[in-house]
């Protein structure tokens, strides 16, 4: 009856869609009220129609239903709990079900949020959200329906893949989707903006909450990801440009493109069409994503194996969306009136060259990922573009726009005076500097580029502390009134200086992790010691255990520093049966200055004379959960920060022609 229940909220819910796509639509044309007003009681109804269906499902997963096809796919009774509610979204029907759950989310906040918006603009930003829901529930019901029932039901199901059996996998793709989908509401307010003619600073103040929404989630889901492959996959690495980590990473460089150009709009009325563009893009991006991991394009952890039947819709879905929306900006863009003008050396003149230089940024990495697939399907020929392509590619285009990063929040709009702005930012450069020569002393030369880019990474930090302490007046004023002048700092602020900041430190051990990592692999009887980095680590015993759906063999390592027993590491290898899936989980002791990485590897200890370790010492690695952290932090800020009233009296309800 649940599951049921569940397929008939998801009519229910594409019905709804449906008619807050047409009506809202229709009124804002006609300049009817009470239609445009539907919009809003729709927005409410469908979230709780796609609310009630997915907990129906998550429903069908606590209670092991394995009378529904989904739960009997990548459910097992005895898996615990916390992986049996994940398992509702770790595949592609339920992961489906989450993205438009999210899409009616996101609709609803509008709906709910959206009061000082004008009344036009707000019935046609939820009505293209209501579109995009309708394609994903048509595309859902036809081909992916969660609930479709299996007869006769086995005694117990296939069990979820091992590898996303855990607490990391539980939340990654919950706040990728709530980032790819807020993306969407995004390209709400573009396409509707376009149909409306007018892209002002107040249209471009509502719009930069929701693109600091999707942007913080993007951020923490990525850096999810990133360190669910560090501890889990057991390979002692946290990003290798796989295709299904690319498509995660090119929205979340134009999602931050966008944001930059969001705030030129809101203080200069610049750059409006080319938000517009950047709006359209990161969903397109987001929608590209979407359609290779369940096309079946890509064989990936990450991916949804799928048949070609759901390929080629979601392909259809995706040159619609793309192709119409590509169509309606080449149609009313051009008629936007230009902004304001401003000189080669100004605030704005720095977001355009941040905002050229993102973008180059996200088109090498769209080559790199999408060149591999075209000449499969062109030629049958198979190649891989791994590290060394973006180590060459992307990685250039970072430097200028570090540098940039550090001097474009002290550039005033309009028009800047550089020397003065470099002689604030004289001291943090020399700095900079010093911690590069430093390192370099202390590592005896070497690895030049390395050291290049941990001197940009303090660079980053301290123009951003330099720019804080600029504000408060620090050292110019008495220490009063910059404690004053600190209470009263806006969040925007606050949040730009950490996301800045963070960025600068998470560089700093993507760095240090990449270049002067350190591995060890030795066979160790019971009793026998190896040697990294200064640590012995001597192995004391393996012993067998048995977890609630899977067997485990787990090492005991003893860990001294300089003769001193500071810790022990417990590495395991488990065996999942029902998936005859081998995994290992890596023991891993934290600290500030690196990190120490042990996995128990496999093989018979008999016939390998012991048990193989594998044993990696990961430079300053804590720093890029760190600085990722902080820079969700500082967008969290920003959403939280004073929006300045929007004035909407006077404004026309109707459709305005374009100027």
């Amino acid at each position: 009856m649940i599951p049921e229940l569940g397929h008939y909220a998801l009519v229910l819910a594409l019905l709804v869609a449906v008619a807050q796509t047409a009506i809202p639509l229709y009124g804002a044309a006609q300049g009817a009220g009470r239609l445009m007003a539907f919009a809003y009681q729709a927005a409410y109804i469908q979230f709780l129609l796609l609310a009630i269906a997915f907990a129906a499902l998550i429903q069908s997963y606590l209670v092991s239903d394995f009378t529904v096809l989904n739960v009997v796919q990548n459910s097992h009774s005895l898996k615990p709990l916390l992986y049996k509610l994940s398992g509702a979204w770790g595949n592609h029907e339920g992961s489906l079900l989450l993205w438009v759950l999210m899409l009616a989310l996101f609709g609803a906040g509008v709906a709910l949020f959206g009061g000082n918006l004008p009344a036009s603009l707000r019935a046609r930003v939820l009505a293209i959200q209501a579109l995009i829901a309708v394609g994903f529930l048509a595309f859902m019901l036809a081909t992916s329906n969660p609930f479709i029932r299996v007869v006769p039901p086995p005694l117990d199901g296939n069990d979820l893949n091992p590898l996303l059996q855990d607490p990391g996998l539980a939340f990654h793709p919950p706040l990728l989707y709530l980032g790819y989908v807020g993306f969407s509401l995004v390209f709400s307010f573009a396409v509707a903006a376009l149909i409306e003619g007018r892209v002002d600073p107040a249209w471009a103040g509502w719009v930069r909450p929701w693109t600091l929404i999707a942007w913080t989630a993007l951020t923490a889901g990525i850096a999810l990801g990133a360190r669910w492959a560090y501890y889990e996959l057991g390979w002692g690495g946290w990003w290798f440009w796989d295709p299904v980590e690319n498509l995660s990473f090119m929205p979340w460089l134009a999602g931050t493109a966008l944001l930059h150009s969001v705030s030129a709009v809101e203080k200069r009325g610049a750059f409006k069409a080319w938000t517009l563009l950047l709006a359209i893009l990161a969903f397109s991006l987001s929608l590209l994503g979407t359609f290779i991991v369940r096309s079946g394009l890509l064989t990936s952890v990450h991916a949804f194996a799928v048949d070609p039947e759901r390929g080629v819709f979601i392909l259809a879905l995706l040159c619609i969306a793309i192709g119409g929306s590509l169509a309606l900006y080449a149609w009313r863009a051009p008629r936007l009136t230009p902004g304001g003008n401003f000189g080669t050396l100004s605030r704005e003149s720095g977001l355009l060259l941040n905002n050229l230089l993102l973008s180059a940024a996200c088109a090498t990495v769209l080559a790199g990922t999408l060149y591999p697939l075209f000449l499969e399907l062109a030629s049958g020929t198979l190649v891989s573009v791994g590290p060394p392509f973006y180590a060459k590619t992307f990685v250039p285009l970072t430097i200028p726009l570090l540098i940039l990063m550090g001097i474009g929040p002290m550039l005033a709009w309009k028009k800047a005076d550089l020397s003065r702005v470099l002689s604030r930012l004289a001291l943090a450069a020399g700095l900079s500097v010093a911690i590069g020569l430093l390192v370099a002393w202390l590592l005896g030369g070497g690895a030049i580029m390395a050291v290049f880019f941990l001197g940009l990474a303090a660079w980053l930090v301290l123009s951003s502390l330099t720019d804080l302490a600029e504000r408060l007046r620090l050292f110019r004023v008495p220490l009063g009134d910059s404690l004053a002048r600190l209470s009263g700092l806006p969040r925007r602020q606050w949040g730009m200086t950490l996301a800045h900041a963070g960025l600068g430190i998470a560089i700093a051990g993507m760095t240090a992790s990449s270049v002067w990592k350190d591995e060890r692999i030795e066979t160790l009887m019971p009793g026998e010691s190896m040697e990294i980095a200064g640590y012995v680590l001597t192995l004391e015993g393996v012993r067998r255990m048995t977890g609630p759906n899977y067997r485990a063999e787990q090492a005991a390592l003893a860990v001294t520093y300089d003769g001193r027993a500071i810790d022990r590491l417990y590495p395991e290898r488990r065996f999942y049966p029902v998936q005859q899936m081998p995994t290992s989980e890596a023991a891993i002791r934290i600290t500030v200055g690196g990190d120490l990485y042990a996995v128990l590897g496999e093989g018979d200890p008999a016939e390998q004379g012991g048990f193989p370790v594998r044993v990696y010492f990961e430079p300053l690695v804590a720093w890029i959960w760190a600085g990722t952290l902080i820079m969700s932090v500082g967008g969290l800020l920003s959403i939280a920060a004073r929006q300045p009233a929007r004035r909407t009296a006077g404004r026309p309800t109707a459709p305005q022609p374009a100027e």
